[in-house]
């Protein structure tokens, strides 16, 4: 297993963007093997700005494992729907162009729960919308990324789909989604903090298709939540089934992230003896 960190654990969508070029000077600081790029956090999509991300990994010995993106699919308008599939598309293209073998992937929620205090209170899971069920909602997600297999298999870029909130707030989500496309293309990105009770029993149901992990830090308090997880527990969840590829940190404390990361770093290389 590698260790690496998202440039998400440097910003946290306040204020002004950290620059990537900030976050891999600092990883490569920390001796870790890579970084997952946030997409929203970018300056630019241009292909200037994108080689030089990419020169600018190589020269610190960096690998760029992972790209971040948004997207929903849970939507009964199928203009909303082809809007985001356009969008993943165009993701998995910036990714190639990036050299990054895999994109974070949401399924979407119904929108139903306001605010996320509440989401987080029914631990991610919504009502559908009037009129509508959850089996449609999985018909919609299940036919949205089965769009976007050939350009995955075309930019050679797998999407790993997320635990996390609305339809894969449950690892039955996560399963029935991956389950029904089948594909060498699509596998899971498992996040350990979007679990919020009986996270290894959980985990331990996702793990098997995951090429991507992210471990969630919560140094000074978390900005939305804490968990006290066990990654050692965790670790071993990882090696029963053999997984090999990255553990991307994600900090989401309130302590400063140049003292947060490190904090990560030591305690993940400690309890999981990377």
């Amino acid at each position: 297993m590698k260790l690496g960190v998202s440039t998400y654990s440097y910003w946290h969508f306040k204020s002004e963007r950290v620059p990537i070029e900030h976050v891999i000077e600092e990883a490569a600081k920390l001796e870790l093997d890579g970084i997952e790029i946030l997409h929203q956090q970018m300056a630019s999509e241009d292909t200037p700005y994108l080689q030089k991300l990419k020169r600018y990994a190589f020269i610190h010995g960096l690998d760029l494992y992972a790209l971040s993106v948004h997207q929903g699919f849970v939507s009964p308008e199928e203009n909303t729907r082809q809007k985001n599939i356009n969008h993943t598309i165009h993701c998995l293209r910036i990714a190639h162009e990036l050299g990054i073998p895999s994109i974070r992937l949401n399924s979407g929620r119904w929108g139903t729960v306001g605010s996320f205090d509440e989401l987080m209170k029914v631990e991610g899971q919504e009502p559908p919308l009037p009129n509508h069920t959850e089996d449609e909602a999985f018909d919609w997600v299940i036919s949205s990324i089965e769009k976007c297999l050939p350009d995955a298999e075309k930019y050679g870029v797998i999407m790993g789909l997320e635990n996390h909130w609305g339809l894969t707030c449950t690892p039955e989500g996560v399963n029935r989604i991956v389950n029904a496309i089948d594909s060498d293309w699509l596998k899971v990105t498992m996040d350990c903090g979007n679990f919020l009770t009986d996270p290894y029993e959980k985990l331990e149901q996702i793990a098997s298709d995951a090429v991507l992990v992210h471990a969630k830090t919560y140094y000074g308090g978390g900005e939305w939540y804490t968990l006290d997880l066990d990654y050692a527990r965790i670790g071993e969840i990882l090696r029963k089934v053999a997984f090999k590829g990255y553990i991307s940190i994600e900090f989401e404390g309130k302590a400063d992230a140049h003292t947060g990361v490190p904090q990560s770093v030591d305690m993940l290389r400690s309890a999981i003896s990377l």
